[in-house]
């Protein structure tokens, strides 16, 4: 579909969230395995891999242990990762700057490059209460080498917080929404009662995405993707706005001189 960077589905693969689910013990072979599917596909597309760390859920603030534990959840994650070959990591949906700022240090130690991305639900800052830009710039001083966002909202309720994070790093800026359409005044999609099983009818186009993806880049955004709810279809028509991709093929025509199809019949273009 045009993408340049598969990513590793290691979101939530950390070993105490994956304990709730029962799979306590499996955290190695399935970041293991996440990590060679997306290296045996992108082998054969010469495309990048970027390894994965997510929010944890483990974080706690007021609880100065919890922040060592998420080092070693993250540690041994990447430790995995990095084994069987990564080309730089994706650290996203962090609420908590202060997770985030952990996701760097690991990555960082690493040796790796650095992509940290937050989320913002119905307030667009941290838990800690940090404004957008102080959350770009705390990443950028920590060493992320591309900050942003990702996740909760769509690019509607998501550009005007990246043109806040351009205008206040110097370094590469991320952007990867939802494709989710949200009612003004609730920008986070988790929060809609349709959530989450009821979500489909509010998936956004594949023209809607091919718009936000050249807003983005006009914006000075450098790395363009998007989150929930983006499927290859959308990915497609991003790639081709980019110019990733060639344009659409020619508009099919039948030979018979007579319209052989409701696209000939109702004149599509």
């Amino acid at each position: 579909a045009g993408a340049e960077v598969l990513q590793a589905l290691t979101f939530y693969a950390s070993e105490d969230k994956l304990a709730t689910v029962g799979l306590k013990g499996k955290t190695d072979e399935i970041n293991r395995a996440a990590v060679l599917i997306a290296r045996s596909v992108a082998n054969d597309k010469d495309v990048l891999v970027a390894g994965n760390l997510s929010l944890t859920w483990m974080y706690d603030p007021k609880e100065p242990k919890s922040a060592d534990h998420v080092r070693k959840l993250f540690d041994r994650q990447l430790e995995v990762q990095m084994d069987v070959g990564i080309d730089f990591v994706i650290g996203e949906t962090f609420s908590w700057v202060g997770e985030a700022l952990l996701a760097v240090e690991s990555i960082k130690k690493a040796g790796l490059p650095a992509m940290v991305t937050m989320c913002y639900e119905e307030k667009p800052e941290s838990y800690e209460g940090y404004s957008v830009a102080e959350c770009a710039r705390r990443l950028e001083d920590a060493g992320a080498d591309i900050v942003g966002i990702n996740c909760l909202r769509n690019p509607e309720n998501t550009l005007p917080l990246i043109k806040e994070m351009r205008q206040a790093v110097k370094c590469f800026v991320g952007c990867q929404p939802t494709a989710y359409r949200t009612p003004k005044g609730s920008p986070d999609f988790t929060s809609l009662p349709e959530f989450p099983l009821g979500l489909d009818p509010l998936q956004l186009s594949r023209a809607e995405m091919a718009h936000y993806a050249t807003e983005a880049r006009d914006l000075g955004v450098n790395f363009i993707g998007s989150c929930c709810g983006s499927i290859a279809t959308h990915v497609r028509e991003m790639a081709r706005a980019l110019g990733k991709l060639p344009a659409e093929e020619r508009a099919w025509k039948s030979k018979t001189g007579k319209p052989m199809s409701a696209y000939e019949y109702y004149g599509h273009e």
